[in-house]
């Protein structure tokens, strides 16, 4: 173990007068040392033991009957880059970690005084201690939350760094090398730093766009996003990163190669976070052949959502469709159109309105995440336009893109074809948060020179159900 001493206060680390002599009699002399002490008396429980007390349900409060409870850790998160927001997972061994928990704090920029590897001290009587949504959690009491965010004037009543002699003493943290990703979805391992070799961003994320970190919709505003990763092993789990990461509109790696990560859970989805994209080291080629089905397979008729359609379709140099002349409702086989789930097993729906019908996707009440496309064969033509009706229920983030292809192949591979991304041209809403809306015209695109003979208008929706679980419809498709 490497231990670093810095020169800094820490929440509480005391640091001594030094006295010095005005007159020195040698010329050869050292800077005095610069002694500190411990704000906190030595540990008096482990952090497995403190671990321990957290109930099933509710929440434990530390009492002054308990006596002192203190305990030690080393700092494992990092919110220099935002991917972390007021709350500081640690553990309680620089390597070989037994155990992980995470203090809520109402601070920002934690990193600046308790850098990775920080070792520090935590006076707990008076805090909280609960299972929060899956994640044993330290904080205050909260008149809404089950375990509230300590203030930042009351920190360093709660928790202190350690003193190396001279300053903060910080350690140098060796993730815990784990096999696989299926290995590292464990609860033992929550809120520790660990690694995992042969790991690569799924297909689903990677093609036929590389996607970034988070989302970026259209205005520019960005959110927290999932993405999906998988190993050689064949598991696979998601990295979650927040919309206000400096990496968040940074475009995923593309090869394979070591995660690092801190183990994360919300409810009983693991969700695996990175202090940087540095902790994700992709240098290495993609592979093939796991033993998990790939994403967007090939589709046959083992597929559990093959793409639904025909590949005998007819390119039409002009559209006007309005779902007038299909049914029943909740269809998702359409004449000459594709529907296809490349993520998930939700399709388009036929639906209908105050007598006027439409398709519809949306991923609320839903788990994990929807990739879904609708293609809308076409005959090209330079100067003709491409406008539609759209409309959002209960909006939640943006969830819907449009593009255009001239390679995707019809009930083919959706991840092959090549997809020029159109959706800036049209205005798409974002509200209501609540209810409907009423569907109305998104705008036009106006097919350029270069675009010309047979190809694809397709609509993807893409949504997680427990991100974005915005509602589409979409009609009176028109290319004229």
């Amino acid at each position: 173990m490497i231990i670093r001493n810095y020169f800094k206060l820490a929440f509480g680390l005391v640091v001594g007068a030094v006295v010095l002599n005005s007159c020195v009699q040698d010329d050869d002399w050292d800077t005095p040392p610069v002694n500190c002490n411990n704000k906190f008396a030595a540990p008096t429980k482990t952090m497995a033991e403190v671990a321990a007390m957290a109930p099933s349900s509710g929440a434990y409060t530390f009492d002054a009957k308990d006596g002192d409870i203190i305990i030690d850790g080393y700092v494992v998160s990092s919110d220099e880059f935002g991917n972390f927001y007021k709350t500081i997972s640690f553990q309680d061994r620089p390597e070989n970690p037994s155990v992980g928990l995470q203090i809520e704090v109402d601070r920002a920029s934690n990193y600046a005084d308790l850098p990775v590897g920080s070792h520090i001290r935590l006076k707990l009587n008076g805090l909280k201690i609960a299972k929060d949504r899956g994640v044993i959690k330290i904080g205050s009491e909260d008149p809404t939350y089950t375990i509230g965010r300590i203030p930042s004037s009351l920190a360093g009543r709660y928790f202190s760094g350690v003193c190396g002699g001279n300053g903060l003493e910080v350690a140098t943290i060796k993730p815990l090398e784990l096999p696989s990703l299926k290995a590292a979805m464990s609860d033992k391992y929550l809120n520790m730093l660990v690694s995992v070799p042969d790991v690569q961003f799924a297909d689903s994320v990677i093609k036929p766009v590389v996607q970034t970190f988070a989302q970026v919709n259209a205005d520019g505003s960005r959110q927290d996003t999932d993405r999906k990763i998988e190993d050689k092993a064949g598991g696979n789990t998601v990295i979650r990163t927040s919309g206000y990461a400096s990496f968040a509109a940074r475009t995923l790696p593309t090869g394979s190669g070591v995660a690092t990560f801190v183990v994360s859970k919300y409810n009983k989805n693991y969700q695996m976070i990175v202090r940087n994209e540095n902790d994700l080291a992709f240098t290495g080629e993609r592979f093939s052949g796991s033993t998990t089905p790939a994403p967007n397979p090939t589709p046959s008729p083992t597929d559990s959502a093959p793409p639904k359609g025909s590949a005998n379709v007819t390119y039409p140099s002009v559209i006007n469709e309005t779902f007038e002349g299909f049914s029943p409702i909740n269809l998702e086989v359409f004449t000459n159109y594709i529907n296809d789930a490349v993520v998930g097993n939700r399709y388009w729906q036929l639906k209908s309105y105050n007598k006027n019908q439409y398709i519809q996707m949306s991923a609320n009440a839903g788990t994990g995440n929807y990739h879904t496309y609708f293609v809308v064969p076409v005959n090209f033509t330079p100067g003709k336009k491409l406008s539609f009706n759209v409309n959002v229920g209960y909006y939640k983030g943006d969830g819907l893109k449009v593009y255009y292809s001239t390679d995707y192949k019809p009930m083919g591979d959706m991840t092959q074809a090549k997809l020029t991304d159109i959706t800036s041209s049209f205005t798409l809403p974002k509200a209501p948060a609540t209810g409907y809306g009423t569907l109305g015209s998104a705008g036009s695109y106006t097919t350029p020179a270069s675009l010309s003979g047979n190809g694809f208008i397709i609509f993807k929706y893409e949504g997680n159900g427990s991100g974005v679980t915005t509602t589409y419809q979409i009609d009176d498709i028109k290319y004229e």
